[in-house]
């Protein structure tokens, strides 16, 4: 196989890949039954003048199933770890005993499970979206190059394989997608 193909399909499958990884992390955030840790690691906090994690200034943990404790390393956080969570606007408020911040969820209502199963469709199309601009780039870049020289038939293989790549990646977000909608609707 000519070598500038084999590049642009490593690269479509590398970049597949990273909207996959994205796509588990955005469905992580989404709540189910459980509350986990994910929920509020992206949650920026503005300590002394920088905006940093809440993952990288405390411990976060599930105390239950729908409570989590995060527990800043430096208690001096403590006050700008309860502003961030509040302005995150989770729908919970903070409970800050001066050692640690408690965040009790609430059980979910059946509408708001409805609610969160289209949070997470959403998320899924936009990986499909994704991977698929991602199979649109790397064909372009295949019809360029049948342009420049390559075969007619080493091209039209490349572009199958490409499109291979796209369905197989395809079904993995609808996979992913199928998997959260049970956790979200199990009660």
């Amino acid at each position: 196989m000519d070598p500038k193909l084999q590049k642009i399909y490593e690269e479509a499958e590398t970049d597949m890949k990273k909207a996959i990884e994205h796509l588990e992390a955005e469905l992580a955030k989404i709540r189910a039954g459980k509350v986990v840790p994910e929920l509020v690691e992206g949650i920026k906090v503005d300590y002394y003048g920088t905006q940093m994690p809440l993952n990288q200034l405390a411990s976060i943990n599930n105390l239950d199933a729908r409570t989590l404790v995060i527990k800043p390393w430096d208690k001096g956080a403590l006050e700008a770890i309860d502003r961030a969570i509040q302005e995150a606007n989770l729908g919970v408020n903070p409970t800050n005993d001066g050692e640690v911040i408690r965040l009790a969820f609430p059980p979910l209502s059946e509408e708001t499970r409805k609610n969160l199963v289209k949070k997470a469709h959403q998320v899924a199309e936009q990986a499909r979206i994704a991977i698929r601009n991602i199979r649109r780039d790397a064909i372009e870049q295949v019809r360029k190059l049948k342009k420049e020289g390559i075969s007619e038939d080493l091209a039209r293989h490349m572009e199958e394989e490409i499109q291979k790549l796209t369905d197989k990646y395809v079904k993995l977000v609808d996979k992913h997608i199928e998997k959260k909608e049970q956790e979200i609707l199990e009660v």
